[in-house]
């Protein structure tokens, strides 16, 4: 990534002056991505980091990137997608990291200005020092496509725990054997039946690849049990600080949350509803249009959520979203 000099910045979207700067995640489909190593006479030379560079005057972020992407590794065609937009401080500069998904381009990457380049499973990136503003999305990159939301209360606790088994044997047969993240969310069922629902859940997080985050709307002592808590629109307004889990997601209906998730430090936000649904009455859907608004600037990961499925993912991702949150989708068959 081209180093950001701050003799010549650009004007950020506050009033601070900051370089703008396009960052590729390039991703292969054996789950691995493509990282470099600075070479001599840049800042944080030997530093490894994602590839990119400072953005010039009247480029679009995409454009910006695959000329960055061609100039250094000499990959033609590339197709990017937005994905999470970060600010982040160095002692020589202040920049504006707009990272985008590469997964189609032409060409094998090549060392075009002498660095060092290496292809890391992205569950496992080892190579180090690591940039600091490349730590992130070192685990934006663990969360998977589809967040799972539990609907026992729907579909009767023995049948979600039925669907719930199917679907942690199709990911473990999935290439590479993804893993599945889901929030366990059961407002309606009673106190007694959430324990034992609760208890099966956690029997299989630890057999198979499963993170559980438990809603901010069950007691507290569920979450600190597995991964972390999902945190309602109503807890992350009252937040004051980062829950001491792991994994933190939160709900999200306004670009002002998405920023609250970030100052909390969150892993990741849903946002929505797209359209109405049963699990929010009486709000109306956001529809597309808002939502990619949003997630243009978002500052951390985000789930599109509200009468998706998971034919909807491609467009979410599109958008910009990590993937797609859902409900009774997540269960059919």
């Amino acid at each position: 990534m081209t180093s950001a000099a701050p003799a010549n910045p650009q004007k950020g979207a506050d009033s601070d002056a900051v370089v703008d700067v396009a960052v590729g995640v390039v991703l292969r489909d054996d789950a691995t991505v493509l990282v470099g190593q600075r070479v001599s006479g840049k800042p944080y030379a030997g530093w490894w980091e994602f590839p990119g560079g400072k953005i010039e005057a009247g480029e679009s972020v995409a454009e910006a990137l695959a000329r960055e992407l061609h100039e250094e590794l000499g990959l033609e065609d590339v197709e990017s997608e937005p994905w999470v937009v970060r600010r982040h401080v160095y002692p020589h500069a202040t920049v504006r990291l707009f990272f985008r998904r590469v997964r189609r381009w032409h060409g094998e990457p090549q060392s075009r200005e002498g660095q060092a380049l290496a292809w890391c499973r992205t569950d496992a990136i080892d190579v180090a020092p690591l940039l600091p503003a490349s730590l992130a999305p070192i685990a934006w990159l663990r969360l998977p496509s589809i967040l799972a939301i539990s609907c026992a209360a729907q579909m009767g606790v023995e049948a979600f725990e039925r669907a719930l088994r199917r679907r942690l044997d199709e990911h473990a047969a999935a290439p590479g054997g993804s893993g599945m993240l889901l929030q366990l969310r059961e407002p309606d069922l009673p106190a007694r039946e959430f324990e034992r629902l609760f208890a099966s859940v956690r029997a299989l997080r630890d057999r198979h690849r499963l993170q559980v985050l438990v809603s901010s709307r069950h007691p507290v002592s569920f979450a600190a049990a597995v991964d972390g808590v999902h945190l309602t629109g109503r807890d992350l307004a009252q937040a004051t600080s980062r829950p001491p889990f792991p994994l933190i997601g939160a709900s999200c209906h306004a670009a002002t949350d998405l920023a609250r998730v970030d100052a909390l430090g969150g892993d990741f936000a849903v946002l929505g509803p797209v359209q109405p649904t049963e699990s929010h009455p009486g709000m109306p859907g956001l529809g597309w249009p808002a939502i990619e608004a949003m997630l243009r600037e978002a500052p951390v990961p985000v789930y599109a959520l509200g009468g998706l499925a998971a034919a909807d993912l491609d467009r979410a991702r599109r958008a910009g979203a990590q993937g797609v949150a859902m409900m009774r989708g997540a269960w059919r068959d």
